[in-house]
């Protein structure tokens, strides 16, 4: 099967920084692929390159089929691009918001009105189509805009960022979009995200840091790979729980002082937390175990963690 996008040593430099750093990867036609990754991990570069915005320093990317540096015209009539800040007119109405953006693309005039009927359908805001933008809720904006990136029928859409900014309760609404669009229209989507529970919505992620991807596959595999439970204990004595797993377990542990926690990594949690309790001597407060996750996928091949604003933070020991 040919791949609806690929990139083959994709490189971006600005004189000393390499924002992305000769990445490859493949995304199979319906496939929902994801980049997951802190702010600053070369994102956005990667999407600006991919849509044809940006010229790559080195490498090559098709998408569509179309050579992103020699076919760029090709590229964009084939893929739709909800951008991470809003673009809408707030003081134009939904429906002329679409038609706006379908005079851009070229959209024939027989078609423009069936197309925005079908897209405002297929985003729930069809109700709402007379409404000037500036008074829809930052969902329905988003959910607006991803109308407007369906509107003359990609084959792709890129979303970066798509629920940045939004509560989770309009992020579940945006995805449940998002999935019923690639069920009923087949269309392949390549999107970016720092959220860990939105990389879940993927077929497939790419963990990307410091404009490399370490790793990927599907969210269950990489999950599988990383292997043991998450133990999260809560105590007013960290320090004598990091050192009782250190010594006793020989397990390594990350104490967070803020939030008063420890938490390590161990084969078989609900069986090991008995073990925890016997004849230890810090008080305990309450035990987690969760199977791994996302965040534990992203600290074992990164080092760190992502915060929910995007940031890195150092996932180390005290």
């Amino acid at each position: 099967m040919t791949p609806e996008i690929s990139a083959h040593g994709l490189r971006k430099r600005y004189g000393a920084a390499t924002p992305v750093d000769g990445i490859d990867f493949e995304v199979a036609p319906g496939e929902i692929f994801g980049f997951l990754g802190p702010n600053g991990a070369g994102k956005s570069t990667t999407i600006n390159m991919l849509c044809s915005l940006l010229d790559p320093t080195e490498g090559r990317a098709t998408v569509a089929g179309y050579d992103v540096n020699t076919e760029k015209e090709s590229v964009r009539r084939n893929i739709g691009l909800v951008f991470q800040d809003s673009v809408l007119d707030g003081y134009l109405t939904a429906e002329q918001n679409l038609r706006f953006h379908g005079d851009l693309y070229g959209l024939p005039r027989e078609l423009m009105k069936e197309r925005v009927q079908q897209v405002l359908d297929m985003v729930g805001l069809t109700g709402r189509r007379y409404d000037t933008a500036s008074t829809y809720s930052g969902g329905m904006k988003r959910r607006l805009e991803i109308a407007r990136g369906l509107l003359h029928s990609p084959r792709v859409l890129f979303l970066d960022e798509p629920t940045a900014g939004l509560d989770p309760e309009s992020r579940h609404a945006i995805w449940n979009h998002v999935l019923e669009l690639r069920e009923t229209a087949g269309i392949t989507v390549f999107m970016t995200t720092h959220y860990l529970e939105e990389a879940e919505y993927c077929d497939r992620i790419a963990i990307i840091d410091h404009g490399r991807i370490v790793v990927l596959d599907t969210p269950e595999a990489l999950k599988s790979g990383v292997g043991s439970d998450r133990v999260t204990v809560t105590t007013p004595d960290i320090e004598a729980v990091v050192r009782t797993l250190r010594d006793r377990f020989d397990l390594p542990a990350e104490g967070d002082r803020e939030e008063g926690t420890v938490r390590f990594s161990v084969p078989g949690g609900a069986e090991f937390v008995p073990m925890l309790f016997h004849g230890f001597g810090a008080e305990i407060t309450s035990v987690q175990v969760n199977r791994p996750s996302l965040d534990d996928v992203f600290l074992r091949h990164t080092g760190t963690k992502i915060d929910s604003d995007g940031a890195n933070r150092p996932g180390g020991s005290v």
